[in-house]
């Protein structure tokens, strides 16, 4: 999957460059670097080893003040184990005398907001990465620590219960921005869009096939069963379905005008172990207007239109 490249510009150092010559760049030029965060001590700075070279970052430098959670102790203990991108504030030495850098992911992040609130736009697609998961939606870091929230309904157009029936925590994907808000400097995403439209998911399905998909909702006159995050179809009422199940389907017809998919429940199947992998349309660029409803679809179309105020 392609990296997130609105930002940082010059992309992050790698850890090659932590040498002290690199460093010393490193603090001249404000380059954003990268390292994992090895521990937090109880006044909860974190310290890193910046190839063999100490390196203290001041609990007040972990986060943005703005940003949500950032008082609270969790939001810095958590960073321990994981990559933390940073710019050197200061080189100096320890109570020992050995080299000590001083680092901010604050003012990365500060950075980065900036940044991305001068070129983020409604309909921006960027690459994001799954934080943590809550049953009304994922949270997602666009970049250097910037968390936006994808509401749970613009996951996927097939209606999931709780957004881990898609994604994982550390899980790389794509997200398009659907509103930003300029006050609170918050971005809310969705991700439906990019899994392609009715006909595209379609297309990989025809009449006579048997196919796996899942219970997403159990109704008197039938059950809709996902084929693909953005396409469901209805089968025959059964009383021993629950939403979730897994099963394989027969596909009886696939009508593009009525946007509707008939099948034929064969039998249960055993649920998966994790969510199967997404299968991305849009990769890139910016989406002024989204229609999901097939061309010669009986009733209004069925889209998404980004503006400059949010859809």
């Amino acid at each position: 999957m392609p990296e997130n490249k609105l930002y940082p510009p010059e992309g992050l150092r790698p850890p090659s460059s932590f040498t002290m010559q690199g460093l010393r760049e490193a603090l001249e030029q404000g380059t954003v670097l990268e390292d994992t965060a090895l521990r937090c001590d109880a006044g909860h700075d974190l310290f890193f080893s910046l190839g063999g070279i100490r390196g203290r970052m001041p609990r007040a430098e972990v986060l943005a003040p703005w940003i949500s959670g950032a008082q609270r102790d969790i939001a810095v203990l958590s960073r321990v184990g994981k990559p933390t991108c940073f710019q050197v504030s200061a080189l100096q030495a320890d109570e020992k005398g050995a080299p000590l850098a001083i680092l901010s992911r604050r003012a990365v992040q500060e950075r980065a907001m900036d940044f991305f609130l001068e070129h983020l736009c409604p309909g921006s697609v960027v690459t994001a990465v799954v934080t943590h998961l809550e049953s009304f939606g994922a949270f997602l870091d666009i970049g250097c620590g910037i968390v936006a929230m994808l509401p749970i309904e613009y996951i996927s157009v097939s209606r999931i219960s709780h957004p881990r029936e898609r994604f994982q925590p550390g899980q790389r994907i794509l997200a398009a921005v659907r509103s930003v808000d300029l006050e609170k400097r918050r971005f809310t995403m969705t991700h439906k869009e990019l899994l392609g439209t009715w006909m595209e998911n379609a297309s990989w399905f025809s009449p006579g096939e048997t196919v796996r998909g899942v219970v997403r909702s159990v109704k008197e006159y039938g059950s809709f069963i996902e084929l693909a995050p953005n396409l469901s179809g209805l089968a025959d009422a059964r009383t021993d379905l629950q939403q979730g199940d897994g099963v394989s389907v027969y596909i009886k017809s696939i009508r593009p005008e009525r946007m509707k998919i008939k099948l034929q429940v064969i039998e249960k199947l055993p649920p998966r172990e994790a969510p199967e992998p997404l299968r991305y349309q849009i990769t890139d660029g910016v989406l002024d207007r989204w229609v999901y409803s097939p061309p010669g679809y009986e009733k209004e179309p069925v889209e998404t239109v980004f503006t400059a105020a949010g859809p």
